[in-house]
């Protein structure tokens, strides 16, 4: 597997204008991206309804030669309405979307409690395997949201997994229900090259409470909140890449200024990041990574990400007014209320973070409506 450099473009969050992908926006950060000698973009196929993979046709694909970057995205397969046939036709889409010809990678999407099942029974690591025979696809994995146990028992089956794309960041790095260092460990005792994602954990770790930013700012001046979850995760070993969700150039240029020269943290910042995760440990939050699996199929049409910033906005600065104009925001033109919920729990089947969501719309509901 060909050795890279440590950031990779995350095309989940691209920037909007009138509500579509704001192409020409976009094309500045790849180029900005391609410039500074980075190339591996992470796309999927239900990114953005499909329109991900089509922004990476135009703003990178038809600009830039084909050798000169790696792609990738992923085939989702979380239910059993659809037949082998159709959940197949789903990477020849994407190669049509896209326009790649092919993909350097090519994951199984979001492995981990029955979903893993469901790909053994569609033949899915057989269908993989053919794709590569076939020259279509370069090396495959799958990206991952389940505790250690059940990543060692997938790698122990299926062992023809070239990498493995994992949640890792600084304050899930012990947390049990995403149990980041476990899951790292495993994939390491497995040999397999280590693909990282939410590093910044959906955004989160960009803005931090004041005492926790006040020892990143005491400890690097000129250093970004966020650059320090990039390189906590980047500095790990085995780690293929470490993808970031950019959704403007002010991100895109921050990312670059220190990943660019790529330095792992010293000690002494490892020490400060260990001082930031017990800040931030003792301030309740709902562990959303705003990743929108749930909104897909919620029967009110409930924003349930966004709803989720608004409380811990709320939880983290205990700032009414504003957590209210967040909840507002969430909750406008025709996008249902917390209240709304029915409790038919589609969400929580497909939540990598196993989120008791309705649940957390009850509280919403109290402390906003």
């Amino acid at each position: 597997m060909p050795e890279i450099k440590k950031l990779g473009f995350g095309l989940m969050r691209l920037p909007k204008k009138d509500g579509e992908i704001d192409l020409a926006h976009t094309n500045k950060m790849v180029d900005a991206f391609i410039e500074n000698g980075f190339t591996y973009f992470d796309t999927a196929y239900v990114y953005d309804n499909g329109k991900s993979e089509e922004a990476a046709r135009e703003c990178l694909v038809k600009r830039y030669p084909r050798e000169s970057f790696q792609l990738a995205t992923k085939l989702p397969l979380w239910d059993r309405k659809c037949s082998v046939d159709e959940v197949k036709q789903r990477f020849y889409t994407s190669l049509e979307r896209t326009g790649a010809g092919y993909f350097d990678y090519y994951l199984l999407h979001n492995l981990g409690g029955e979903r893993s099942e469901i790909y053994d029974e569609y033949g899915m690591w057989d269908f993989v395997k053919e794709l590569k025979e076939k020259g279509l696809i370069k090396h495959y994995g799958f990206s991952f949201h389940d505790n250690a146990k059940a990543l060692d028992e997938l790698l122990h089956k299926h062992p023809e997994a070239e990498f493995v794309q994992l949640q890792i960041n600084y304050f899930d790095w012990e947390n049990p229900n995403v149990e980041s260092r476990k899951c790292y460990e495993v994939a390491r005792k497995h040999k397999k090259p280590i693909i990282i994602m939410e590093p910044v954990r959906g955004g989160s770790l960009a803005t931090l409470p004041d005492s926790a930013a006040k020892l990143c700012k005491e400890a690097s001046p000129d250093m970004s909140i966020a650059s320090w979850a990039l390189r906590f995760a980047a500095s790990l070993d085995g780690v293929l890449t470490v993808l970031s969700g950019m959704s403007n150039m002010e991100q895109m240029e921050d990312n670059i200024s220190f990943m660019r020269d790529f330095e792992p943290l010293s000690d002494s910042e490892l020490e400060t990041v260990h001082k930031v995760r017990n800040i931030l440990e003792t301030i309740p939050q709902v562990p959303c990574t705003s990743c929108k699996y749930c909104i897909k199929d919620c029967p009110k049409n409930i924003q349930i990400n966004k709803i989720f910033d608004a409380i811990n906005y709320f939880d983290k600065f205990n700032n009414l007014s504003g957590a209210k104009w967040r909840y507002n925001d969430a909750t406008k033109e025709g996008f249902g209320l917390a209240s709304a919920c029915i409790s038919c729990k589609k969400c929580e089947s497909v939540c990598p973070q196993k989120i008791k969501i309705t649940e957390e719309l009850k509280r919403v509901v109290k402390a906003f409506e």
